[in-house]
């Protein structure tokens, strides 16, 4: 249209009944396009978990099915309940109802990946896969792929390491609000039984360059283009999954409904909508334009101290089965025993700046989601030592893997501290137990 000479107005159809080609501006979205492209999906958990897990099914052959939600109170450590949006699978019992943080997907590298995900409620939402690289349309960013409805996302990883899923509509709000999971993409043969070991349990593999370590044993060399499935990878004993969050409760008192930052479009999506039309009555706009957290999680364990304390989670805290594609014994507190070899996945979800500290020195493997050393990325980093009581620096989405030998009892804790994003003020000192016999 002209602005200088309103006469020459393009005319525009409405789009009422023809919400499909415009699913990504409507709230919520009466439709979704079909999976460009769809083949096959190969992958093999959802059926282990089946088998495995009491009363678990897999409604949809060899696809995990997703479910986004919100409006749901979790109490804190002081009792204070605030608002979370969850995670489901409405294949396992245990998730149906969703958690914080979701289900952890673990996924063979180079199976074809499908995921069937349903917005449930008044919210538009996206699966964004972090760190994989699939097609645009199965990206899961919100504007620049699809907001759902439902979508069946299909990728095939192709490295071995730790990722996660979560929301990218309103990233900012549906993100902090616990629209995130974990994801871990495991050898080829990880979830084969051929071989005789045991695919629910431990030990497990990763991905590696351990070259110059020789105090892991079990590292396996090669090249990736042998076709060995474990190429390149470590054997560990012991697996422990470190979420890092923060909340400010602020945020969810002020931002409960959770249409207060979307906009009301009109039939001409990106011309007649009104964003602020929430800025009166009941559900007032709200901006998130300060944080400032005064609870502090790891993996939806609070840490049970107020702004300024130090405080720790108790010993033996793990994760179910049910929660870890039926892997048994991923652990947050660790209890390990001299020897072992243990492999700590961080992701910081925390909006602020973390610092991880350890009680004894660790060996850094990975940083969001390569493994450093491993080709094709070998002439470019390597695998370190990251000396003991040294803060290993974090910020917002960022994964890290390390691994722990100790060849003498350890009876501490890691220290994770929050420092404000802006000002990098002191918030809280969160501490998880390291216990090794």
């Amino acid at each position: 249209m002209s602005f200088s000479k309103p006469g020459f107005l393009i005319p525009r159809r409405s789009v009422e009944g023809h919400e499909a080609e415009w699913v990504k501006s409507f709230d919520p979205p009466q439709a979704s396009p079909p999976t460009p492209e769809l083949l096959n999906p190969t992958n093999p958990v959802p059926a282990f978990v089946a088998a495995t897990v009491r009363g678990a099914t897999n409604a949809i052959p060899n696809t995990e099915r997703i479910y986004l939600m919100h409006g749901t109170d979790l109490s804190m450590w002081d009792g204070k309940k605030l608002e979370f949006y969850l995670i489901g699978n409405p294949d396992v019992p245990a998730a149906k109802n969703g958690t914080f943080p979701g289900p952890t997907i673990r996924v063979p590298r180079g199976v074809v990946f499908h995921a069937h995900v349903e917005g449930h409620g008044q919210t538009p939402h996206t699966i964004h896969w972090h760190g994989i690289e699939p097609t645009a349309m199965n990206d899961g960013v919100g504007h620049t792929s699809m907001d759902l409805g439902e979508y069946t996302y299909q990728w095939q990883p192709n490295h071995i390491g730790s990722y996660f899923y979560h929301c990218h509509r309103n990233t900012l709000q549906h993100f902090d609000f616990g629209l995130y999971g974990f994801l871990i993409v495991e050898p080829p043969d990880a979830f084969d039984p051929t071989d005789g070991k045991n695919i629910g349990g431990y030990p497990r593999r990763t991905a590696a360059n351990l070259n110059d370590f020789p105090e892991f044993p079990g590292f396996i060399g090669g090249t990736l283009e042998s076709g060995d499935p474990v190429a390149m990878t470590v054997p560990y004993d012991v697996e422990a999954l470190w979420v890092i969050d923060d909340i400010d409760s602020v945020w969810r008192e002020q931002a409960s409904h959770a249409h207060q930052t979307f906009a009301k479009h009109g039939n001409r999506p990106g011309v007649d909508d009104r964003f602020r039309e929430n800025d009166s009555g009941k559900y007032d706009f709200f901006a998130f334009h300060d944080y400032n957290p005064n609870y502090f999680v790891v993996t939806g364990v609070n840490f049970p101290g107020r702004l300024g304390s130090t405080a720790s989670i108790k010993p033996g805290i793990s994760l179910p089965a049910d929660l870890n594609s039926g892997v048994k014994g991923m652990q947050i507190s660790i209890a390990a025993k001299v020897d072992q070899t243990i492999l700590v996945r961080i992701l910081c979800a925390a909006y602020t700046k973390i610092k991880v500290s350890f009680p004894v020195d660790v060996v850094v493997i990975a940083v969001d989601g390569r493994a450093l050393g491993v080709p094709p990325f070998g002439k470019y980093n390597h695998p370190y030592t990251h000396p003991v009581g040294t803060p290993i620096e974090m910020s917002t989405a960022q994964r890290i893997d390390v691994l722990i030998r100790a060849k003498q009892p350890i009876d501490g804790f890691a220290q994770v501290e929050y420092r404000h994003h802006l000002s990098d003020a002191f918030l809280f000192n969160g501490r998880i137990p390291i216990q090794i016999k």
